[in-house]
């Protein structure tokens, strides 16, 4: 009995045993410092291949498992997650919301606390941003946000990197945000903060981002401006980004439209942007609505660079949360 109990003495304890988990929840729940190591990482990673080097992995994350929720339907949360815990060593658990008894009544406190039990950590694509947040309150692993309707933070990591692929660091730079004040605009709004670079956003006052990330900006000092003229928005703008007009589950489909119809990014209006501006979109895009073909297939864009780098950016904030 007493070898047994050295060798357990021995035994590295696992990452997920720590007090206070780590948590990627937004953007702006962490400081620049570590945002900027994992935006680093994430560039390290991509540079090395498929087989992410031995230093940049967790310690132990041959036997960590993610669980990976899904309230919402994914074609690249879902893929760059399962992919990523594979190529950093560790394996994934896909569980739609009808494969849980959380779709059936049981409560997400309780749902927390017994994949606390079987897994070492949960990434979720909610509905609502409470899920999330009652998950965190009750896991005892760390959680990752992979996107609510209140922010996207994944997807603008994945951003940050692709622009510095393309431009350098994003520090002192300009980028324009032309459409729906949504949840990725939310996680730009962070990110312009928490990074150092200037953030124009231009949308139908009627969907300007929600107050609350507004007031976390004025209170950051953040270089941040909201209006609704995007060609005031774009003018001279290293980088500019849009999304689709109407998400999962908004019933308003063609008021949004309406509304949103002189937001369309369209080759005029790249041409206001700096010579070497770069487009962005998360995709799914809707060619001949938030953005003209000629731009979504044309030189500037880089969308397929940024959807890969999901997998990448996220490999980099896995490795964070699993204490690497």
């Amino acid at each position: 009995m007493s070898s047994i109990m050295n060798e357990l003495e021995k035994a590295p304890q696992s990452m997920t045993s720590q007090t206070s988990p780590r948590h990627f929840l937004d953007i702006a729940d962490l400081d620049s410092k570590t945002l900027r190591r994992i935006i680093d990482a994430a560039h390290a990673m991509k540079k090395a291949g498929k087989r992410v080097p031995k230093e940049l992995r967790p310690k132990g994350i041959e036997d960590l498992v993610l669980a990976m929720i899904f309230e919402k339907p994914s074609t690249r949360t879902r893929v760059s997650f399962d992919v990523a815990m594979r190529q950093l060593g560790g394996g994934g658990l896909v569980l739609n919301h009808t494969d849980l008894q959380l779709g059936r009544g049981e409560s997400v406190a309780d749902t927390a606390r017994v994949l606390s039990r079987y897994v070492d950590g949960i990434m979720i694509r909610a509905n609502a941003h409470a899920t999330l947040m009652e998950l965190v309150k009750c896991a005892t692993i760390p959680v990752i946000n992979g996107l609510t309707e209140k922010s996207h933070p994944c997807q603008v990591m994945a951003d940050i990197q692709t622009f510095e692929e393309h431009l350098g660091p994003i520090r002192g730079k300009t980028v324009a945000w032309v459409g729906d004040g949504n949840n990725v605009a939310v996680s730009w709004m962070h990110a312009a903060v928490r990074f150092g670079f200037e953030l124009r956003l231009a949308c139908p006052k009627a969907l300007f981002p929600e107050d609350e990330a507004v007031a976390w900006v004025i209170r950051e000092k953040g270089r941040v401006e909201i209006g609704t003229d995007p060609e005031r928005a774009v003018k001279g703008a290293d980088c500019v980004v849009t999304d689709t007009w109407v998400s999962m589950g908004q019933s308003d489909a063609g008021k949004r439209k309406k509304m949103l119809a002189p937001y369309a990014v369209d080759a005029k209006l790249m041409s206001k942007a700096a010579k070497n501006a770069i487009f962005m979109h998360c995709l799914p895009a809707y060619r001949g609505h938030e953005v003209t073909e000629d731009v979504l297939e044309g030189p500037q864009s880089v969308i397929f660079d940024e959807a890969e780098n999901r997998l990448h950016a996220q490999k980099a904030i896995l490795a964070w949360c699993f204490g690497a």
